[in-house]
């Protein structure tokens, strides 16, 4: 079985993969059966997007803080781990903004599409789905949509619900609602198209971003679950993706 390998820059990781590399070898992404993706979940995020149009599935090692997508780290039988490795496919979101200029963007994001205020002032955004307005104007400092994966991160941090992987459905979840007050955000099919216009956009200007990649003064922005891009993420047998979010959901304290 022929493995390429993507590490994180940090020296623990770094270390890692001169000894994964000195036992299994380090093959093209094109040659291999599978990537090997040695950091945090970070580390799986930025690997996500570096081989974003290829099908090499990935089994991440965790050699960061949390690591909900990796595995644990251990250099033996990674063979037999690959071979018997549960493989679970994601799909991103697809984000189109238009600019206060009328240039067009189209990124993926993995975990979310945020929207957030540029200036103190807050954002006055217009919400509609699949074409149908939902809110006439949400004021807030943002709103965001994220994927099943992406659930457990900024989502739930912004009081978004985590939602099981097969659940096919997507958060929309608002960030510092001021009206409507306590508008806790929605669930929607992942089917549908999410669209938000900026209100007043000059002197409440808005950012949005796609996982890492920021688009300044947008005017319109729409979000849709990408069907044409798939990746496969491998886990361990005992260490299910589905278990883990189970357990964020029924974190004490959550």
């Amino acid at each position: 079985m022929k493995f390429s390998f993507y590490a994180s820059q940090k020296p623990r990781a770094q270390k890692a993969l001169e000894e994964l590399k000195g036992l299994y070898g380090q093959h093209d992404p094109a040659d291999a059966d599978a990537l090997i993706v040695l950091g945090g979940d970070g580390t799986m995020l930025r690997a996500l997007h570096a081989h974003e149009d290829n099908d090499l599935p990935i089994f991440g090692m965790n050699l960061g803080t949390l690591g909900f997508l990796l595995n644990p780290y251990d250099t033996k039988d990674l063979e037999k781990r690959i071979e018997k490795a549960n493989r679970f496919t994601i799909h991103p979101l697809r984000m189109e903004a238009t600019d206060k200029q009328g240039k067009t963007y189209s990124e993926i994001a993995f975990n979310e599409v945020s929207l957030l205020r540029e200036t103190h002032n807050s954002a006055k955004i217009r919400v509609l789905v699949n074409g149908k307005e939902r809110i006439s104007e949400l004021v807030c400092d943002g709103i965001m949509v994220s994927s099943p994966v992406g659930s457990t991160a900024y989502n739930s941090s912004a009081g978004g619900p985590i939602v099981p992987l097969d659940a096919n459905v997507l958060p929309v979840t608002p960030i510092s609602a001021f009206r409507p007050r306590r508008w806790p955000g929605a669930l929607v099919s992942n089917k549908c198209e999410i669209k938000f216009e900026i209100l007043k956009a000059v002197e409440r200007p808005v950012s949005a971003t796609a996982d890492a990649v920021e688009v300044r003064d947008v005017r319109e922005v729409t979000v849709r679950e990408s069907r044409t891009v798939s990746k496969t993420i491998l886990y361990d047998p005992d260490n299910p993706l589905e278990e883990r979010i189970f357990e964020e959901q029924f974190a004490p304290g959550h």
